[in-house]
């Protein structure tokens, strides 16, 4: 018996719609990373994007538990020294809500080449409109 490997003109990829509002962020986030992935799907191929695409309303109104309000920090810098820059979680959320999102989906996808392909699939609203009705994207029981 042979082994299946997808091919990327087989795989159909559908859209999935979350909403985001009330919902905790890790939780949120591995699942939106399986979807993007195609983890879910019988013809799942490690090295073949076989995911759908994900819209995700309603980033600002995300939970995060315990103290992550004012215990997480984001970093970034642009490699100069002394220009390490950090932000909580709390000042995340107000001002880019759609980046918290975006960097915890992030660090659950492989580090690997398929990364950045993968995140062009994910489409996150910090509010409850979005611009891909036309896709007739389903909802994504969280």
């Amino acid at each position: 018996m042979k082994t299946y490997l997808a091919k990327p003109g087989e795989v159909v990829a559908r859209w999935w719609l979350v909403d985001a509002n009330g919902k905790v962020l890790g939780r949120t986030a591995t699942r939106i990373a399986d979807k993007l992935r195609g983890k879910d799907k019988p013809v799942f191929t490690p090295s073949t994007d076989t995911g759908d695409f994900v819209v995700v309303v309603n980033a600002e109104k995300i939970l995060l538990t315990g103290k992550k309000l004012d215990d997480k920090f984001y970093y970034r810098s642009s490699g100069y020294v002394g220009n390490l820059k950090s932000a909580s979680a709390r000042k995340m959320l107000k001002e880019r809500p759609e980046e918290v999102l975006r960097l915890a989906v992030k660090g659950m996808l492989p580090k690997n080449k398929m990364r950045p392909h993968l995140l062009k699939k994910l489409k996150i609203y910090a509010g409850p409109e979005h611009p891909h009705s036309s896709q007739k994207p389903e909802p994504l029981n969280v």
